[in-house]
């Protein structure tokens, strides 16, 4: 993960990710971290829109189809419980990871 953020540390201040930079800005914070690591994660940007990326990631997610009928809506009231909604949030959490390799 430090690395992502260095990517987006150095997306965000404009600056070109490459080897290099992203190496600084990690060492710049006490971090070591292997040279192959660095060099799969610029080879795996390379060509990305950032931008597009994380405007897709801050996009709602729909809840549920707008087909479904009164009948279903009425069934599935029952308040979901606690572990659902955590569930939930994981999920959404292990998505938004995946974008970066």
């Amino acid at each position: 993960m430090k690395l992502i953020y260095a990517a987006l540390l150095l997306h965000s201040a404009g600056k070109k990710i490459n080897e290099e930079n992203v190496k600084n800005v990690v060492n710049s914070v006490g971090e070591k971290v292997e040279d192959a690591q660095i060099k799969a994660l610029v080879s795996a940007l390379d060509g990305v829109d950032i931008d597009k990326i994380i405007e897709k990631a801050a996009m709602p997610v729909v809840a549920a189809p707008a087909a479904v009928s009164e009948e279903k809506k009425e069934e599935k009231k029952e308040e979901e419980s606690e572990e659902d909604k955590e569930k939930a949030a994981e999920e959404a959490a292990s998505g938004l990871s995946s974008l970066f390799g």
